[in-house]
């Protein structure tokens, strides 16, 4: 799950100086590209010594040495057509669920009219991944009330279910499960 800001407020600084979730999203992917990076790298240098006398690990550094170079131009694993990547459990081969953060006023319409939440959803669908919309502040006032509050809190708000509840459904519809 990638929490990405997509909301505006003076009050809360961002670390690039405006509010770019696309921007913030190709970071995130970046940093778990080289984290693969090295797990491959790791894993080549290990493969290479045994290469040459067994056709087996020969085929597998192949493997690994265009899998990394597919890395390496900035794609995620998740791309790369075969279908031994959970193998080596890379970050970039698990599905995304991403978090749209908003602020309060947004949460009601579920993001509808608020750009940076749109081009999430773009971004998502281009990439397969699910989206859901949350108030990470309003979120953190629910979890100090009990049931009965939680409840009238989110009628107050006009909300159905929790960021919680969200996350759950779209866990569950992105890993294809069911609950009975």
């Amino acid at each position: 799950v990638h929490v990405v800001r997509c909301f505006e407020d003076t009050n809360v600084i961002h670390v690039d100086g405006n509010i770019n979730p696309l921007r913030d999203i190709e970071t995130i992917n970046l940093e778990l590209i080289l984290s693969d990076a090295e797990i491959l790298e790791r894993r080549i240098a290990k493969t290479t010594r045994g290469a040459r006398n067994d056709k087996t690990l020969a085929k597998e550094l192949d493997f690994l040495q265009r899998l990394k170079a597919y890395l390496e131009v900035g794609n995620l694993a998740i791309g790369f057509d075969t279908d031994d990547e959970d193998e080596y459990n890379l970050l970039t081969y698990k599905p995304v669920i991403f978090a749209a953060n908003v602020s309060e006023d947004d949460l009601a319409d579920d993001g509808a009219s608020n750009e940076h939440v749109a081009a999430v959803r773009k971004f998502a669908a281009e990439n397969n991944c699910e989206v859901f919309v949350i108030s990470a502040e309003i979120e953190q006032e629910i979890s100090e009330l009990d049931d009965d509050e939680k409840q009238m809190f989110l009628e107050d708000l006009g909300l159905k279910e929790s960021g919680l509840d969200k996350l759950i459904k779209a866990s569950y519809s992105l890993l294809g499960l069911i609950s009975y």
